[in-house]
């Protein structure tokens, strides 16, 4: 398989993003800081992250269960607790003995068409299911123009709170942290490979951007790398110029780290 991507960060910085390729496979992986400030920061933990799935995600081992060694592993290196560590969303793709998989933990998104013309969407919503009268309430807000003030830093950190409590249990959801067993409550699917005409994975900062402005992932699809960066640059424009209170598209600040990894079939 051969993958073309790109990530932009939020802010100053490299941000909690992150994204790379090792031959038959695709990683994807958004990070998120701790409610601890003494533990290791986001980008600290989606770095050996990124590096203890890398160095499993090419064995014939199950997608799961190589991630789930990766959390454990991070864990240990960094000494993260559950509950008060940082965390990472994770995005997998991997072609194995002609099949697609795809597994997703977190709200990162894989849009996949096939050859029968479907276009078929991976991605694990339950965090966006937890505190929903909260997170109503911040939107509401913004739509009505309130903008990012201290009220909505206010509801962010009782958000926050709410879904820590709610971390990695059945009732809440489940998220790359300290438990590996939160590899087992993934969302998975496979695909023959060879009814797939093409794969696009996105962070959530990148996706709510692009179905907003009603962009084509088809045509996303058709980029390079230096398109990818293009565009990841447009959405970052259009948060600043268009829509910088979250007045259109509410969301919880207004830039989030972006990235967009994309693979096509050759036939």
């Amino acid at each position: 398989m051969s993958f073309e991507g790109a990530s932009l960060p939020g802010g100053p910085g490299k941000g909690h993003d992150r994204w790379c390729t090792t031959g038959s496979a695709a990683i994807v992986l958004d990070g998120a800081s701790s409610f601890t400030p003494a533990t290791a920061d986001a980008s600290e933990y989606v770095d050996h992250l990124m590096r203890e799935i890398s160095a499993r995600i090419s064995s014939p081992e199950d997608l799961g269960a190589s991630l789930g060694e990766a959390i454990h592993a991070t864990a240990n290196q960094l000494r993260v607790k559950a509950g008060d560590g940082p965390s990472s969303t994770v995005l997998l793709a991997r072609e194995r003995e002609s099949r697609l998989e795809l597994l997703a933990l977190g709200d990162s998104t894989a849009v996949v068409k096939t050859a029968d013309g479907a276009v078929h969407r991976v991605t694990d919503d339950r965090l966006s299911r937890t505190a929903a009268d909260l997170r109503r309430q911040y939107r509401s807000r913004l739509e009505a123009g309130a903008g990012y003030d201290d009220t909505h830093r206010t509801l962010l950190g009782e958000l926050q709170r709410h879904e820590r409590q709610l971390r990695n249990t059945d009732q809440g959801y489940w998220i790359a942290e300290a438990q590996p067993d939160a590899s087992r409550e993934a969302v998975r699917r496979d695909f023959v490979i060879d009814d797939v005409a093409w794969l696009v994975l996105a962070t959530d900062g990148a996706q709510r951007v692009i179905d907003h402005l009603g962009l084509s992932w088809e045509d996303i699809a058709l980029m390079d790398s230096a398109e990818l960066a293009q565009l990841l640059q447009r959405l970052h424009s259009w948060e600043q110029f268009d829509d910088p209170a979250g007045k259109f598209l509410p969301r919880a600040k207004q830039h989030d780290d972006k990235v967009l990894v994309r693979w096509r079939s050759d036939s």
